[in-house]
């Protein structure tokens, strides 16, 4: 891991875990994978995006490990979990690490909600087509993400759309410039560039230190996976119930990706717009993530009921 890692104090500090256990993906790779809750609880299991870890969940978890199985693991390179071979990072690596945690963690046939952020949402579609995903996934949650055009939709740059803003933004996220330490600047450039405007500065600390501490070599890997992403044929198969949730002042994956999900999903039911809120919406609106977790759970966990909604029906719109 780099040199920072997390905030020790407060309600985004991570809680301790009461089982900690490796993955073993596909390829070999091995993944860091926490269990909070107990055992027999309905479950649920978290994919945290590029550069986050599972410190990223930390008001989730706090909130719903009572009542909630909740499992969460920090993706490939990111967190407690090794780079490996950067070579091998991809769409289909993504949906590896997601089978081998609920193959891992969750008896067989035993159904989850699995909620993905950013590229945790991207990890979920990735694995929709395969039936490990299938035998375990109840509902998902779609939060703060896109299914492709992530470098053409960005709004990290305030300049109209167009070939130049996207090779500009390509280049500032795939830079392979270290972070370097979390400094007032930094602060404010994060939230600048991943927040909403009126994010409250233990939220920009929490995130700036998880970020911070994503090791140079595997953000850039990575930002090269995302600039090429097209998953629009996986997104198709996702046909659990699934929830979209997203942030009306992310400039990362702006509202529009979100309206897009919604209405491409086979079986949506629910889009969340949150006024103010950027991308890092489960610490920036950590009550309407975990109530979007929750309520999914109740309908299709614990209950085990089925519904399904209209997605052409107005999103609804919070100001967490």
């Amino acid at each position: 891991m780099s040199r920072l890692t997390h905030v020790t104090a407060g309600p985004y500090a991570p809680p301790a875990a009461r089982r900690e256990l490796v993955a073993t993906s596909a390829d070999g790779s091995r993944l860091h994978v926490e269990v909070h809750g107990e055992d027999g609880a309905p479950a649920v299991v978290l994919a945290h995006g590029w550069t986050c870890s599972t410190a990223f969940w930390a008001a989730q978890i706090r909130a719903l490990s009572t009542g909630h199985r909740v499992i969460a693991y920090d993706q490939r390179g990111h967190g407690r979990s090794p780079a490996g071979s950067v070579s091998g990072y991809g769409t289909a690596a993504l949906a590896d690490d997601l089978v081998a945690v609920l193959g891992a963690t969750l008896a067989p046939g035993e159904k989850a909600v699995i909620a993905g952020h950013s590229m945790g949402g991207m990890t979920v579609m990735a694995a929709a087509a395969r039936p490990e995903f299938a035998e375990h996934a109840a509902a998902a949650l779609l939060c703060s993400t896109g299914s492709g055009r992530l470098v053409e939709e960005a709004q990290v740059l305030p300049w109209r759309a167009g070939r130049a803003r996207t090779r500009i933004t390509g280049a500032v996220l795939g830079s392979r410039a270290p972070l370097g330490p979390v400094t007032p600047v930094a602060r404010k450039v994060l939230k600048y560039a991943t927040m909403g405007p009126g994010s409250a500065p233990d939220k920009v600390e929490a995130c700036a230190r998880i970020v911070h501490a994503c090791p140079t070599r595997v953000r850039h890997a990575w930002s090269g996976v995302l600039a090429a992403l097209d998953l629009d044929a996986q997104l198709a198969a996702l046909t659990v119930p699934t929830a979209v949730l997203g942030g009306k002042s992310d400039r990362l994956t702006p509202i529009v990706h979100a309206r897009g999900l919604a209405a491409a999903l086979p079986n949506c039911v629910g889009l969340t717009e949150l006024t103010g809120v950027g991308h890092m919406s489960p610490i920036e609106a950590p009550e309407a993530v975990t109530a979007a977790v929750r309520e999914l759970a109740e309908a299709y966990v614990a209950r085990s009921a089925v519904s399904r909604c209209d997605t052409n029906r107005p999103a609804k719109e919070k100001t967490p």
